[in-house]
């Protein structure tokens, strides 16, 4: 399957993104990360940590021209990450995947469902995460990316 092939189904629609619209997306991901590290529960930090993966993926959806409709967004902007970054990366979306259930877990069916190890290590993951995505911009998208990112 393509980015195409999802637009063609209907999960993607056609999106033009900005230099300012990725670096807002940015700007929450770095919030999203300090604020994971903060003295709350383990499941609002699970949920704080999991936005910014959200927020990565969804940077790599937009500078690739589309947007996921909303309909399975969460699952489809995640979904595409090893479309845009490559296969080598669907370990990655198997664990996004499982994040994003354990996610809607604790936040709508009980509490308690994370510990602060899963939160540290979605942290860890993010991290990384958010230094291939910024390579990948540099490489396919240079002018999306922040001038004080370069």
């Amino acid at each position: 399957m393509s980015l195409q092939s999802w637009a063609n189904n209907r999960w993607l629609r056609p999106h033009r993104t900005s230099p300012q619209e990725i670096k807002d997306l940015l700007a929450m991901v770095e919030r999203d990360l300090a604020d994971a590290q903060g003295e709350i529960s383990p499941d609002w930090r699970f949920g704080i940590a999991y936005n910014a993966a959200l927020k990565l993926c969804t940077i790599l959806v937009y500078a690739s021209g589309y947007r996921p409709e909303k309909t399975l967004q969460h699952h489809r902007t995640i979904q595409a990450l090893s479309l845009i970054l490559g296969a080598n990366r669907g370990a990655d979306v198997d664990y996004l995947d499982t994040c994003r259930g354990k996610r809607n877990t604790v936040e709508y069916d009980h509490a308690g469902g994370v510990t602060d190890n899963n939160v540290d290590e979605l942290i860890e993951f993010t991290k990384e995460l958010r230094g291939a995505v910024m390579e990948w911009l540099r490489q396919n998208h240079p002018n999306l990316v922040p001038p004080e990112t370069k």
